[in-house]
């Protein structure tokens, strides 16, 4: 039986949500210093930024046995299960195509201007996802706020003009980070219902995904049908390699917390730092690329997120050292209201022409101010927790 509050991943899950307001936020500064930065796609190089949703997707796979073993003591039948997965899974996607074809917009073609049609599609969503249950709201409310939400994020929808000139409607895109983590969470959470959470598939899963990588990468897979195309991510093998990672590492976690906890933290660093080797043997052949998606930086990745786990593990399950981490709480318990809250953040800054000094917005100095940002982030999503309002999936 897994335990529900494993400090180590509610605390890793805040740190990886808050890291990555933290470098999202990166477009508005100036010299910023390149290892904190993305790799360019035509460079063989891991900046820090590269290593934040590898380490998100490795964290949706500690959470999966747990929420699904969760709903087991519960009583719901696997069928529900899995429903309740795809059902979380189809939300994603729907969130992540909307949040990446704001990316290219075309301000001018639609009718209420690109900044508008952000703030609004974040408020959409917050309408539709929110856990109206917990909240302050009257239960008669709820479900016609929901309905208001659908209908404005179809309304959105209707009106989208993206492209060079306006002429493009809405397409997949590369999903979004949310749509990446809904494919990962789909194909994972259903492989793990599936097979019952067997270790030994489990481990065979992950190494099924990563060899799918590699041959991806070698030109030696067929090319998918049009016709299924839109699932190329999981095709690819790379980014549900993360999430399954995740899984073995949790259930490796399980069967050693029963009667050899002591080898948790060498064991978990034993095989970060194997995995990360393994990344490294192979850099030669294709380089270190996120948006490549390369087998070198999934094993890199990996082998870096076994062992921060590992090291998280030692600090706040073994020396029970967690109040360092209570500020930044709300990042790993609302995790989506933490995402979302930039996205209304940003295009009000545009629309109110709100301008920091260009001090604030430079080296050093912009760092901080951002890491600020990215904390306030944090701490209004905290608030809006004890009013009652948070999103979920």
């Amino acid at each position: 039986m897994l335990d529900n509050r494993i400090a180590s991943i509610d605390i890793l899950r805040a740190l990886t949500m808050l890291l990555m307001i933290w470098v999202n936020d990166f477009w508005t500064l100036y010299n910023v210093p390149k290892w904190l930065q993305h790799a360019k796609a035509t460079e063989d190089y891991l900046g820090f930024s590269d290593i934040i949703l590898p380490l998100f997707l490795f964290i949706v796979g500690l959470s999966i046995p747990i929420a699904i073993n969760e709903r087991i003591i519960k009583g719901y039948s696997k069928i529900s299960i899995a429903k309740h997965a795809i059902i979380r899974s189809f939300s994603l996607l729907i969130i992540g195509v909307f949040m990446v074809n704001y990316e290219t917009a075309h301000h001018e073609s639609i009718i209420i201007g690109k900044f508008w049609w952000c703030i609004l599609m974040a408020i959409s969503i917050g309408l539709i996802w929110m856990h109206w249950k917990q909240s302050p709201v009257a239960e008669k409310f709820h479900n016609p706020l929901q309905l208001a939400g659908v209908l404005l994020l179809t309304f959105l929808a209707v009106i989208y003009k993206g492209g060079s000139d306006g002429e493009i409607w809405m397409t997949t895109q590369w999903w979004g980070i949310l749509g990446l983590i809904g494919w990962a969470y789909l194909f994972n959470a259903l492989g793990f219902i599936l097979f019952k959470g067997n270790f030994g598939i489990m481990i065979g899963l992950f190494l099924a995904l990563s060899v799918l990588s590699i041959l991806h990468h070698s030109d030696i897979l067929p090319t998918l049908p049009s016709g299924l195309s839109f699932m190329s991510t999981i095709y690819s093998g790379t980014i549900p390699a993360f999430t399954s990672a995740g899984i073995v590492s949790i259930l490796l976690y399980k069967k050693l917390f029963k009667k050899h906890s002591q080898w948790i933290f060498p064991v978990l660093l034993t095989l970060g730092f194997l995995i990360l080797s393994f990344g490294l043997k192979i850099r030669p052949i294709w380089g270190i690329s996120k948006i490549h998606g390369t087998p070198s930086w999934l094993s890199i990745c990996i082998g870096i997120s076994f062992i921060i786990f590992g090291i998280l593990y030692v600090i706040t399950d073994v020396k029970k050292k967690t109040n360092w981490a209570k500020l930044i709480t709300p990042a790993g318990t609302a995790t989506l209201t933490c995402y979302m809250l930039p996205y209304i953040f940003y295009p009000l800054r545009e629309i109110l022409e709100i301008r920091l000094p260009e001090l604030l917005n430079n080296g050093a100095l912009g760092l901080t101010s951002s890491f600020i940002f990215a904390i306030l982030v944090v701490l209004l999503t905290g608030w809006f927790e004890k009013l009652g309002f948070k999103l979920k999936l």
